[in-house]
């Protein structure tokens, strides 16, 4: 299988780049090709141009800014994000990634009579995400209702693909864990990759 893993921290010493190289070591160790997309190391612009938003609703949308990255999510079997959460959502980046490369005819089909949404990213199977924060789980998970999980699995996974594998490996309390701990991880997120 071909897989697009999207890596959004702008530090490339950080620990979500070392769950990032973890990933791909263990997709191409188990024989599968794999893309990597450094939103901060490609220079990525997550800002929605005028003209993107202008042709939002027509009938091919203009991606034509965008339409490399789209071509390397469409080549792709699976996605994995790799990304920190900042204030219990997506970085930035991360959420420009979805504004404009999760377009209309590209993640999604409008219904023009303002029904539901269909899927149009038939070719992801698997929608991995692997994400810190620096609260502890119960604040996110009790406290907040896990705005991240919510919003990748009833948001973008279920109104983009069907029938889709999504798991989510997070590390809590980022900013108070150990070098053990951080190794630890390490080892949870080979173990789920290895399953693919």
């Amino acid at each position: 299988m071909r897989f697009l893993v999207v890596l959004a921290h702008p530090l490339p010493e950080s620990f979500a780049a070392s769950v990032a190289n973890a990933v791909v070591e263990t997709l191409r160790q188990n024989g599968h090709a794999v893309d990597l997309l450094d939103l901060y190391g490609e220079d990525f612009d997550p800002r929605l141009s005028v003209r993107e938003r202008r042709t939002y609703f027509d009938t091919p949308s203009d991606t034509s800014a965008v339409d490399p990255v789209i071509a390397r999510l469409q080549a792709a079997d699976g996605l994995i994000l790799v990304f920190p959460q900042w204030w219990f959502n997506f970085p930035a980046i991360l959420k420009g990634f979805f504004d404009r490369i999760f377009a209309p005819g590209v993640a999604f089909h409008h219904d023009q009579a303002g029904g539901r949404i269909r899927p149009a990213l038939g070719n992801i199977k698997h929608l991995y995400a692997f994400t810190t924060t620096g609260s502890p789980w119960w604040v996110v998970k009790l406290y907040m209702g896990d705005p991240v999980r919510r919003l990748l699995k009833r948001g973008i996974a279920a109104f983009c693909a069907q029938h889709l594998d999504f798991r989510m490996l997070a590390l809590h309390d980022m900013d108070r864990v150990t070098q053990r701990t951080l190794a630890t991880h390490l080892q949870r997120v080979r173990r789920m990759v290895e399953r693919l």
